[in-house]
């Protein structure tokens, strides 16, 4: 079975980014995201047409402050 969601540890490694700004990024709204209890997932099927809305310029990508 392959694996259908990531943490938001594995996102930071994936993108490259700090934890602190995966955390941001994922209290965006726009951003897919499913929590069950206080766990946050990332669908890895959501984050690939995320990706591709923000590569075309479909948003704002969440900043560290």
């Amino acid at each position: 079975m392959n694996k259908t969601t990531l943490s938001v540890r594995e996102l930071a490694s994936q993108l490259g980014i700090g934890l602190s700004k995966a955390y941001a990024l994922v209290k965006e709204p726009d951003f897919p995201t499913v929590r069950i209890g206080t766990r946050i997932l990332i669908p890895i099927d959501g984050l690939h047409e995320w990706l591709a809305h923000e590569a075309k310029g479909g948003g704002t990508v969440a900043t560290e402050q």
